[in-house]
């Protein structure tokens, strides 16, 4: 876990402390207009957007007021004091118990019909807002509870007391979860195990983030933090790989690389039936069920290139990551697959021997390929982090590429990535959206360009 210090700016003010008088508290009932982008529903007060958590439209609330020096965005935060009258929207007893404390799922009060439509609509208005929003729009991919097979926990220890789960909404406060009903059964089982086994592990008054994987051979834990493992902390963490998990690995921070522990059981995740080896902490799809719907809707863009082109067809897959789609597109075409992060594309790269798959390590946000390099494929697939691939997008408008697939986890990078393509000659022809976090504000979707 990372803490903030903010340095407080010296007063203009020659007036003392014992002058200034504490802000009035300010309290509205407001009507709930709209759930806004972030999950929040969203008021005005005052011709003031005003967002208020664990709200849906239709709610008629009483609020207390933020203050308007700390505002977000173009509006002000809300605190929910009291729902006077329900919307129609509003769902049934949420799922989990952590709900309105936990900051890991921010919408399982509404109906799960509003909710549904909701995510589709998180696009669609990402669209609009760059003139796209006239896209055809396939079904919402929905994914289960008990799905997420990935996972980033944090932990901290307070005397004998040891706290694990995730933080409340804009805070560092650390909410102590008990059950969580997104994860996998094998990952939700571990989640007591591994309280008892930080106890140990973590000196008092430190903390620790904890990311979890569910792959075939069983669960990778890799600790990010403490600062530093003793003796009796490795002896600790041996243990409990004997009965517990198949890999652990271990890191400093953020910025160091993952120090094996052991590692008991080979794990790997397996990408149209070829098995990869994940370096600890690897990006993975949260969701076996998100992953197949992203792959299928590639896939059937693709399919129909390879169909006209035959054995001649050669398809990119940029920010290819493990493998994901590269591997899937490789049973069908020749593949080029690109990744910044040095490990994964070793990792793929020996786990594509003997396939039509070939591996390039490459920083494609500073170094993007070129329109020259793009005109020998047939199609190109791109699936870049939250940030989008503007520089990528931008070379790939000045290219030639008939077709391109592009696989994004933010409707507004995608939109932006949307934009430069159109202005370049491309037509966006459709768009998947993918609900693969549930109860969260994330969508993920996929779109099809063409020229």
């Amino acid at each position: 876990m990372q803490t903030h210090s903010r340095r407080r700016p010296a007063s203009r003010s020659s007036a003392p402390k014992s002058a200034s008088k504490p802000a009035a508290t300010l309290t509205a009932d407001l009507t709930i207009a709209e759930v806004g982008a972030r999950g929040d529903g969203v008021a005005l007060h005052g011709g003031t957007k005003v967002f208020v958590p664990l709200t849906v439209p239709g709610d008629r609330v009483r609020v207390r007021l933020g203050d308007p020096s700390n505002a977000r965005g173009d509006g002000v935060r809300g605190e929910l004091l009291e729902l006077l009258e329900p919307g129609p929207t509003r769902g049934a007893t949420a799922a989990c118990g952590h709900f309105g404390a936990c900051g890991g799922c921010t919408l399982q009060h509404m109906t799960d019909e509003s909710y549904a439509a909701w995510k589709v609509g998180l696009v669609r208005a990402a669209l609009a807002r760059v003139g796209l929003g006239e896209v055809s729009m396939e079904p919402l991919s929905r994914t289960p509870e008990a799905a997420r097979r990935r996972a980033r926990l944090a932990a901290m220890r307070r005397g004998r007391r040891l706290l694990l789960g995730f933080n409340e909404r804009q805070s560092h406060r650390l909410v102590d979860v008990e059950a969580c009903p997104v994860l996998v059964p094998a990952l939700a089982a571990l989640v007591a195990p591994l309280r008892a086994l930080l106890a140990e592990v973590l000196p008092d008054g430190e903390g620790c983030d904890v990311v979890l994987a569910d792959l075939e051979g069983g669960i990778d834990l890799l600790l990010v933090g403490p600062r530093r493992l003793d003796r009796a902390a490795r002896d600790w963490l041996t243990g409990f790989a004997e009965v517990e998990v198949a890999r652990i690995s271990w890191q400093a921070d953020d910025r160091g690389s993952p120090e094996p522990i052991v590692h008991r059981r080979p794990v790997a995740a397996r990408f149209a039936g070829v098995p990869v080896t994940p370096a600890p902490g690897a990006f993975l799809q949260a969701s076996a069920q998100g992953e197949a719907a992203l792959v299928a809707a590639v896939l059937k863009e693709i399919e129909p290139v390879v169909a006209a082109k035959g054995a001649k067809a050669r398809v990119a897959d940029l920010f290819a990551g493990l493998g994901t789609f590269s591997l899937p597109l490789a049973t069908l075409c020749a593949v080029h697959a690109v990744e910044g992060d040095a490990p994964a594309m070793a990792s793929l790269a020996k786990a594509a021997s003997g396939l039509r798959l070939v591996t390039e390590t490459r920083d494609l946000f500073e170094n993007p390929l070129t329109a020259k390099e793009l005109a020998r494929f047939d199609a190109v697939v791109f699936d870049p982090p939250r940030a989008g691939a503007a520089a990528q997008a931008e070379a790939l408008a000045a290219s030639k590429v008939p077709l391109v697939v592009a696989v994004s986890c933010n409707p507004a990078t995608f939109a932006r990535d949307a934009r430069a393509l159109a202005d370049g000659g491309y037509r966006l022809e459709r768009v998947y959206p993918v609900d693969q976090f549930l109860w969260s504000a994330h969508v993920e979707l996929v779109g099809l360009f063409r020229r």
